[in-house]
């Protein structure tokens, strides 16, 4: 079982932005990351993506506010880093606190500032095989691990079991952009292991703890477990149970160290694209 590791395709993303910043002749590209609350997986998040903007050259300012800001405020603060011209790109970490309008902050982001893809106008992209707008990080860090390890998608079973507009449903998408046969499930799917055990790419993105065991896996297929939990024992692990997968599939992506270390290197991809859009 072959361990898909996310460092080098990071490296070769960012290799590849270093190399169009040696002919870049405009302002550095600046993003923004919009913070609320204290979740240690949104500072984490956070921390990563700054690091990952530094190293790159790039500009990165934090905008963080408290757990219990109301709508209003937070609406009028976002529209001032949203219209601020010298911010490239904004990262708002998601979900929102509940007294907060999630669906007003997605439909008024500038789409050529909106590097996560979450406004109306880039998920149609998404879905209409339009490159010209951003795709969910996450959704397009699964393309880029695919690409890299050229495992050709065309004519393959690909099963996405999650519908999240931030993974899933996207995810589908960009799988379907490269002509696989895309089927969308969900915990509620009936007979959700045979479906998967079909597939020859299966992405697990249910957000449910080492969910994908055995039962799930077809013989030989390749497996993108997007999923960041936390198991009984308080360790950082995915929606696959990948030791049970040993021997079955013929390679996995590990968590961590898999989708995630790709994600920051998309956004920052995204961010030189927005720049360039000014």
């Amino acid at each position: 079982m072959k361990i898909l590791r996310g460092l080098p395709v990071a490296n070769a993303i960012n290799e590849k932005i270093l190399q169009e910043m040696k002919e870049w002749r405009g302002d550095f590209p600046h993003l923004a990351i919009i913070r609320v609350g204290e979740k240690p997986e949104d500072i984490s998040y956070e921390r990563s993506a700054a690091k990952k903007m530094e190293k790159l050259g790039f500009a990165c300012t934090v905008y963080a506010f408290p757990a219990d800001i109301d709508n209003e405020s937070f609406q009028e603060d976002f529209d001032h880093i949203n219209n601020n011209p010298e911010i490239h790109g904004i990262l708002l970490l998601r979900p929102l606190p509940e007294q907060l309008d999630e669906r007003a902050v997605q439909e008024r982001i500038a789409p050529k500032k909106d590097l996560d893809g979450m406004s109306p106008i880039n998920l149609a992209k998404v879905y209409a095989g339009d490159e010209s707008g951003f795709a969910p990080c996450t959704a397009e860090a699964v393309i880029e691990i695919l690409d890299f390890e050229g495992i050709d998608l065309k004519g393959k079973r690909a099963v996405v079991v999650g519908r999240s507009l931030v993974i899933g449903k996207p995810a589908a998408m960009l799988l379907l952009g490269r002509n696989a046969t895309v089927t969308i499930c969900h915990t509620k799917t009936g007979n959700l292991p045979e479906t998967c055990r079909n597939a020859q790419v299966l992405v697990a993105a249910a957000g449910s703890a080492k969910m994908i065991d055995s039962d799930f896996a077809g013989k030989d297929a390749v497996v993108i477990d997007v999923g960041i939990n936390v198991d009984s024992e308080g360790n950082l692990c995915g929606d696959v149970d990948a030791e049970s997968l040993e021997g079955i599939v013929s390679a996995i992506t590990p968590v961590p160290g898999g989708v995630g270390s790709v994600t920051t290197s998309v956004l920052a991809k995204h961010l030189l694209k927005a720049a360039k859009m000014v």
